[in-house]
């Protein structure tokens, strides 16, 4: 770690006062025998939106489905807490109902469904969450293509959508992995607008994105890992404005 680096995160840590809405400690996860997440800590403020940036194969992603409670990795130690509720000790589908959505790089939309099928589907089990035309209140163009087959739309009409069905349940964090991948520059900036009006909202969240300059002008702090573990942690704006960091870390 750059000499910079270590006096960022000392002055991140003196800042970070408030209670945390979002707390993972000491995370340590598995695929099989390889061990990807090696320790990784950090808290998430209420209604803040935290990007998690690294280079590829730094635990990004991994770290992200070990916060949802995928089978992948496997959770070998350490705490997740959200909203005082104790996510470690969860299953995925329950960590689901605790309020934790995570929209993945293939975005997983549901072959033969309309979009609004899509939305309704998400909505059987959780019903308490927004109701579709609130959705749709937010998603305009998701709107205009409510009874389109969901696979047939453009791939950003589909991330619009993966991130409405996230939405339609009663969630209190929103993990993004990828939101901007494959998608044109008008599509991202277009994308990017989606998710300014998700922070408007106040919906806590947490994006991994290996477009690491969009995730920092969307972000109010950056979390980046390298070979699994914590590296940095600071407010967006100070990895913006510091090159040797950018440059180390995300090659940008």
């Amino acid at each position: 770690m750059t000499q910079a680096a270590q006096q960022m995160n000392e002055q991140a840590k003196g800042r970070n006062k408030a209670p945390a809405f979002f707390s993972c400690y000491d995370l340590h996860a598995y695929y099989g025998e390889s061990y990807i997440v090696q320790g990784v800590s950090f808290d998430v403020r209420e209604g803040e939106i935290v990007a998690l940036l690294g280079r590829n194969g730094a635990g990004k992603t991994s770290t992200l489905r070990t916060i949802a409670r995928a089978t992948d990795p496997q959770l070998r130690r350490g705490e997740i807490w959200l909203d005082h509720q104790a996510v470690h000790q969860m299953r995925d589908y329950q960590a689901a109902q605790a309020g934790i959505a995570l929209v993945p790089e293939d975005r997983r939309i549901i072959p033969g469904l309309t979009v609004e099928e899509n939305l309704q589907l998400s909505q059987i089990a959780e019903p308490i969450g927004w109701s579709i035309e609130r959705i749709y209140d937010h998603f305009p163009r998701l709107a205009e293509r409510r009874k389109q087959e969901a696979v047939t739309m453009s791939g950003g009409e589909q991330q619009m959508l993966a991130v409405a069905r996230a939405l339609a349940r009663d969630i209190k964090l929103l993990l993004l992995d990828e939101p901007y991948e494959g998608l044109a520059p008008v599509i991202v900036r277009e994308i990017e607008g989606i998710l300014e009006s998700v922070k408007d909202l106040g919906i806590t969240t947490i994006i991994v994105e290996q477009n690491a300059i969009a995730a920092l002008n969307l972000s109010d702090r950056a979390i980046i890992l390298d070979m699994g573990e914590v590296a940095f942690e600071g407010s967006a704006q100070e990895v913006l404005d510091n090159a040797d960091i950018r440059q180390e870390y995300l090659a940008v």
